[in-house]
């Protein structure tokens, strides 16, 4: 198996969850038909060329806190300085620039409402941005996985 090939299989099978066990890498090779090692080394790989941001858990934000999709109107010559101090805060998990008037966008998550309200409270102070505050209402669909092998 290449090392491309073993690269799609795995986050095609794990991509949605990871065995929960005492060895889950162990318990991932044995579902790919390859070594531990070869499972760790790939994800490694996929790591530093940047097509894998992380391996782990991700939380049902509903459960576990609260969310909110934020954007802000930046000033294009201040884009990265503000995208980057947005960054800088562990309960950003996703951060992006659009085409838009809003072309700053941001997902934070906390323990609680008011957390994320400190947050951005903090961000406006410190950027002299409004931020548009978004918390979801209702989910309808939210699945962030996509198949990379073709199925029949």
């Amino acid at each position: 198996m290449t090392s491309s090939s073993l690269a799609r299989r795995l986050i095609d099978q794990f991509q949605h969850g990871l065995p929960l066990c005492a060895e889950p890498y162990r318990a991932m090779a044995e579902t790919l038909g390859c070594s531990e090692a070869q499972v760790i080394d790939c994800l490694q790989h996929l790591q530093v060329a940047g097509t894998l941001s992380r391996v782990g858990p991700v939380f049902e934000h509903t459960r576990a806190g609260a969310s909110t999709l934020a954007a802000l109107a930046v000033p294009e010559d201040r884009l990265h300085q503000v995208a980057a101090r947005i960054s800088q805060y562990p309960e950003v998990n996703h951060n992006y620039a659009r085409e838009h008037r809003y072309n700053l966008w941001f997902v934070l998550t906390g323990p609680n409402r008011a957390h994320l309200e400190n947050i951005l409270q903090e961000l406006e102070n410190d950027t002299g941005l409004t931020p548009l505050d978004l918390p979801m209402l209702t989910a309808y669909r939210i699945d962030l996985g996509f198949a990379l092998e073709a199925t029949p």
